[in-house]
């Protein structure tokens, strides 16, 4: 198994190749990129993933695709087992350009736990070369999970957008976002939706789901932050919870 630093990932040789490795709970990389596209896969844990367009969730056995050259950082909100695969653009015509969250099938698995102690550089037409000419077809087939929280273009609002995610009030309305952005409420919600694809009430489910995560993995009560976060119990938190992740919030940062 390679256990390699991100920012050594970029020196090892070939047009695809693969590293493990392992981030302990709060572990936080710091904002970089990669000449090749990454698919970062969560083994066990979970992850935050952050650029200038947004925020990604990727829980256990699932992954995030990140395109070759965008700046990223990575939180560890438990202690992550990763995989890596490092996609040459060169040879992943094709592939997502931009970032996503995706499901990993049962055959995908199995090919990035056997990619860990394959040797480097390897052979075209070796057995190396057809795993990972497999890896690249299997992401390209990859459904994406809607984890993501989309960053608005404008910078104002984008603003307002971090500052909320950072200290999430359930007191806030749209009318004191318009307020503060000296919009009227037809513009901000057409703006909003615009520049983010979602609605501002999708916006915040999400943004109360981020918000969550790192309490949920210090061990917090599920009802001290439902009821902080605005939930009238903590039943209508976990309903909300789940249909985003898919996971109950008891379920989701449980080890595997």
């Amino acid at each position: 198994m390679r256990n390699v630093h991100a920012n050594r990932a970029d020196t090892l040789p070939g047009p695809i190749v693969a590293t493990a490795n392992e981030l302990p709970r709060n572990h936080h990389v710091r904002r970089h990129r990669h000449w090749r596209s990454q698919l970062l896969y969560a083994a066990t844990g979970v992850m935050l993933v952050g650029t200038e367009a947004g925020r990604w969730i990727v829980p256990p056995e699932r992954a995030v695709w990140i395109p070759a050259g965008m700046q990223h950082e990575v939180d560890a909100l438990a202690h992550v087992s990763t995989r890596s695969i490092y996609v040459d653009p060169a040879v992943g015509a094709g592939l997502p350009t931009d970032c996503r969250v995706v499901a990993i099938s049962p055959l995908l698995r199995e090919l990035l736990i056997e990619t860990a102690d394959l040797p480097l550089p390897y052979r075209k037409g070796s057995r190396s070369d057809l795993v990972f000419s497999l890896i690249v077809e299997e992401i390209r087939r990859a459904p994406v999970l809607p984890l993501d929280i989309p960053f608005p273009a404008d910078q104002r609002l984008a603003a307002r957008c971090r500052a909320y995610l950072s200290q999430p009030s359930p007191h806030e309305t749209i009318d004191d976002w318009c307020a503060d952005l000296a919009w009227s409420r037809r513009t901000f919600t057409r703006r909003f939706r615009s520049e983010t694809g979602i609605s501002f009430a999708q916006w915040r489910r999400q943004a109360a789901i981020f918000a969550a995560l790192p309490r949920l993995a210090a061990g917090e009560p599920i009802t001290t932050i439902a009821f902080d976060l605005g939930y009238e119990s903590a039943s209508a938190f976990a309903t909300m919870f789940r249909r985003v992740t898919g996971f109950a919030p008891s379920r989701y940062l449980a080890p595997s």
